[in-house]
């Protein structure tokens, strides 16, 4: 792992200490004060020992923004202001205009003001959500160009890593976004060393998958900032068990996943996903494992009741439909990355799996208008394993 940054290995003056603790006393950051609550050795600080530095955090809120992800970030600085019984950490809401914003879920957030002048030790963390591209515009990317250019801190909580990338912040750096749009950032910035982590820490810039990952995320810079032992007071607050760190990964095992503990069986299903573009072979697949062919269709058949050719393209199309709606890709380039050298058969393909076509999932020109390929064209069940 990365050292830390400078920002995280020494924002204050240690881990808090001292007497009782005591309200916050800000507006937004409030919180009960009753010292049954309070951390072990929380409170003020003592004579002679220096307070502890006050960070600020502003959220950046675009359009449709996950609620889960934003609310995983704010309330361990709450918990943690209310826990210390001193305002360690303050937070102020921004959005392009200063307008409030909707949430993904349709819940409306006000913002403390439009994006203007902040201060130079502030974080940045930008909160996406769904259809982030269209959702980040170029006012956003020429305030996080100019706040970047400040030596800022910046980041990203689920989707919100796209917006960085877009800005180019994220150019030579470890990051991570949310499992569901990885294909998608992954073609539109290959620049970026995209990990599969519930969150990523590279320097100034830190990332968050979505959802709990921001938890985990702010959990680990309150431990930075002020000791492990707030940290868990937090997360025991939070009645959260087990706070993961910057190696694990967001997805669940692939046995986890399918619901069958076979090491063969997942071994396989992990080349498919590794060999998307360029698709093994169902001899180099069983090569792999050190079965036969037959064998193997056997262990498909029994275990997940489909052939490995129709499980291989059912994990192909996934991609495809991910890239269709995530990225500005053409359906050819889709195709292609999906594995697929037809476009003609890319589209019947996907109109069997999904009933429709990806001319009209991308709603724009499609493989019809381009290859001569007709959208429409329905498919027997036995060409979808070819």
């Amino acid at each position: 792992m990365p050292a830390r940054p400078d920002f995280l290995s020494s924002p204050s003056a240690g881990p808090v200490s001292g007497a009782a603790p005591r309200s916050s006393g800000a507006a937004r950051q409030g919180g009960s004060s009753s010292a049954s609550h309070a951390a072990p050795g929380a409170g003020r600080a003592g004579p002679g020992v220096a307070a502890p530095r006050q960070r600020h955090f502003v959220f950046v809120l675009l359009n449709q923004f996950s609620q889960l992800s934003f609310a995983a970030a704010i309330e361990p600085l709450r918990i943690a202001n209310r826990m210390s019984g001193q305002a360690l950490y303050r937070w102020t809401l921004m959005s392009e205009s200063g307008a409030p914003v909707a949430c993904s879920n349709s819940t409306r957030i006000a913002a403390d003001s439009a994006l203007g002048e902040i201060g130079r030790d502030d974080v940045v963390l930008v909160c996406g959500g769904i259809d982030v591209r269209s959702n980040t515009s170029v006012a956003v990317l020429n305030w996080l160009r100019r706040v970047a250019r400040r030596g800022s801190v910046m980041g990203g909580l689920c989707t919100g890593a796209h917006a960085l990338a877009k800005a180019g912040l994220l150019d030579g750096r470890r990051a991570t976004i949310h499992w569901e749009n990885r294909d998608g950032f992954s073609e539109d910035f290959p620049e970026v060393a995209l990990t599969k982590t519930v969150f990523a820490i590279d320097g100034n810039r830190i990332t968050a998958a979505g959802g709990t990952a921001s938890l985990d995320l702010m959990l680990t810079l309150i431990a930075d900032d002020h000791g492990k032992d707030l940290a868990n007071a937090v997360a025991d607050q939070m009645i959260y068990a087990a706070i993961r760190t910057e190696t694990d990964v967001q997805r669940l095992s692939i046995p986890a996943r399918i619901g069958v503990r076979h090491p063969r069986l997942a071994e396989v299903i992990a080349k498919m996903e590794s060999h998307i573009e360029e698709p093994a072979s169902p001899a180099e697949l069983a090569a792999a494992v050190g079965m036969s062919t037959r064998q193997l269709e056997r262990l498909f058949r029994r275990y997940l009741n489909r052939s490995p050719k129709r499980y291989y393209m059912e994990l192909r199309l996934a991609r495809a439909r991910n890239l269709l709606m995530q990225t500005g890709m053409s359906v050819i380039e889709v195709a292609l990355a999906s594995g697929f050298t037809s476009p003609s058969h890319f589209s019947k393909c996907y109109r069997a799996q999904y009933g429709t076509t990806p001319y009209r999932e991308r709603g724009s020109q499609g493989i019809g208008d381009i290859a001569g390929a007709e959208p429409g064209d329905d498919l027997p069940e036995t060409d979808l394993e070819e």
